[in-house]
Parts: structure tokens; sequence; C-alpha cells
């Protein structure tokens, strides 16, 4: 049987703009190829871990529109439960506008749309999939108030709790101390610590302060450089992996839903995060959000190739 993770947060609709550049304010310029494809942090960890392997179950809502049926065939195409998903016939589907320069880096408008009408009692109603999954996945792009309640239902039920505090925002210490792991990337960390994160050290510095906040494990991403896992023993840099970057968006959702996956098999941490680093690279050789994820098969053929050139080096 597959290991159950359950997503509680945002799906959006990606309208993702190829540009040599980003413009300066005031300034138009002339883009390139224009593509719609479905994305937003919860939909896209839950689209990731499906296709690494898991039993998904997504909690959210989309508008009564377009977009949103959109959404919901596509990730029943994908084998994902998306009976917690409420349409709302108040509030659109949200929607992002992603502009990609020449060097894969991305700049994103949002609007939240139906994700920032997702209630504690919409969780709620979700509580037998939570209570049954072995890891709950959680992001910020939808009301705090449901990241709380979706925290403590899994609490309640033993399930071990994964937050990706994206996009980043201060959080009380209240939950912090429930959060089993949590994977911020460098901007984010520096907001919820203070502490500059431009070196190693100050990582380090700063994923020490995040567990003497209750944090029980902090893995800090950090691009191509792989990660840094900080636990009550030791912190560890476990590289990340050269790729050649297309498109960076989503890159952060494939390692958290492969990090969540492997954690369900009970794989080690380390191993974990290194099977969340190469989910991650791959998802940087390729445009846009989704449509970037790799398949399982994808990641363990990449991280045989790996193990099989270092074993060739001199």
């Amino acid at each position: 049987m597959p290991p159950h993770v359950a997503v509680v947060g945002s799906l959006n609709m990606d309208l993702v703009i190829r540009t040599p550049r980003f413009p300066s304010p005031g300034e138009t310029i002339i883009g390139r190829d224009f593509h719609t494809i479905p994305g937003g942090k919860g939909a896209n960890q839950a689209v990731a871990a499906a296709r690494l392997g898991a039993r998904v179950s997504m909690v959210g809502r989309v508008g009564d529109d377009g977009f949103g049926a959109q959404q919901l065939a596509n990730l029943s195409g994908l084998g994902i439960d998306v009976s917690h998903i409420r349409r709302d016939p108040a509030a659109a589907t949200g929607v992002a506008l992603i502009a990609v320069d020449e060097g894969g880096q991305n700049s994103i408008i949002l609007a939240s749309g139906a994700n920032m009408r997702l209630r504690p009692a919409d969780v709620e109603a979700a509580e037998e999939a939570i209570a049954s999954a072995a890891v709950l996945l959680l992001q910020l792009e939808v009301p705090l108030e449901a990241v709380e309640r979706a925290v403590a239902l899994a609490r309640a039920h033993g399930v071990t709790v994964v937050l990706n505090p994206a996009p980043a925002r201060e959080l009380p210490p209240s939950l912090l101390r429930q959060v089993d792991f949590l994977i911020p990337n460098e901007s984010e960390t520096t907001l919820l610590t203070g502490v500059q994160v431009d070196d190693m050290e100050a990582a380090r510095q700063a994923a020490t302060r995040l567990r003497r906040a209750g944090v029980g494990t902090v893995i800090l991403t950090l691009g191509e450089r792989g990660a840094l896992l900080v636990d009550r023993v030791q912190a560890t840099h476990i590289p990340g992996f050269q790729v050649e970057v297309v498109d960076t968006t989503a890159a952060g959702d494939a390692f958290v839903g492969g990090f969540a996956v492997a954690l369900a098999e009970k794989q080690s941490l380390m191993e974990a995060v290194r099977f969340a680093n190469a989910a991650g690279a791959l998802a940087v050789t390729r445009l846009g959000a989704q449509p970037s994820l790799p398949t399982r098969a994808e990641v363990e053929a990449f991280l045989s190739a790996v193990s099989s050139a270092l074993k060739m080096s001199p």
C-alpha cells in the first residue's frame, strides 16, 4: 500500500510568460510564449507527492469557474482524492501571474481568490483523511486559522506535520512548537528569524534559532547548494545537484513533496533530503509548475546516474 500524504493548501491557475528580462516600473517589454498551467503551492506539493508514489488527499477551495473545474480534473486525473476540495460560488479560483526570465528565475504576483476563504470547518470536514495520513503537508497560501486547525487535528491523531512557510510571514510560537519538520528557503528563514542567510554559518545560526523556538527539525533549502538539516543532534549539509536551469517555479514544491513521500516511507532523514534534492533539481530543468514535477522513476534514474558517475570519477 503506498504511503498516504494529506495536503491542506492552495490551488491556483498559473499564467506564465517567458521574458528576456523583468520589466522596470512603468516599462512594457515584449515577452515570448504564454502558458496556462495548474499550480498553487498546495496543489503543486500534492501533485509532486502523487507522482513520486504516494496516495494523496487534497483539502482546499477553488472557484465555481473554468479554472476551478480544470484544477479538479487535473488532480483527479493524477489519482488525487479531491473530495475535500470545495467549489466556492462567491470567489474566483486563485491566479498567479508568473514571469520567467532567460536565467530561469521567476517573478510572481498572486491573486488568492477562493484560497483565502478556506475555513477551519473545511479542514474539520476532512478530519478522516488527515487522521489516516502518515504525513500532513501545509503551506501559507491559505488563512492561518485553517493551517492551525489542520495542525491541531494532525497532532491529535499522531500524524507527522510538515510545514513549508511560504509565502514568508511571521508565525506564532504556538504553531511552530507543533511542527515536526519546518522547510523554509533562505528568504523565509530570514523573515522568521531576523538572521540574514547569506552563507552556511548564517544558515546554521538561523536554523538553530528556529529549533529553539520549538520546531522539531528544520530543513533549510539552499537552491542549487542543496539543504541544511538541523535536528536536536546536529546540523548537516546535504549538497544539491548541478543541472541546467530552465525555470525555478515549483522547485521548492518538488523538494517538499519529495521529502514528505520519503518520510512517509520511513527513509532516514539524510536519504529523504537527498531524494528531495533530486526531485527539486529535476523540476528546474522544465518549464512550469506541475508539468515540471518529476515521477518516481525519473528521480530514481537520476540518483542512479549520479551514483554511477561518482563511482567512475577518479
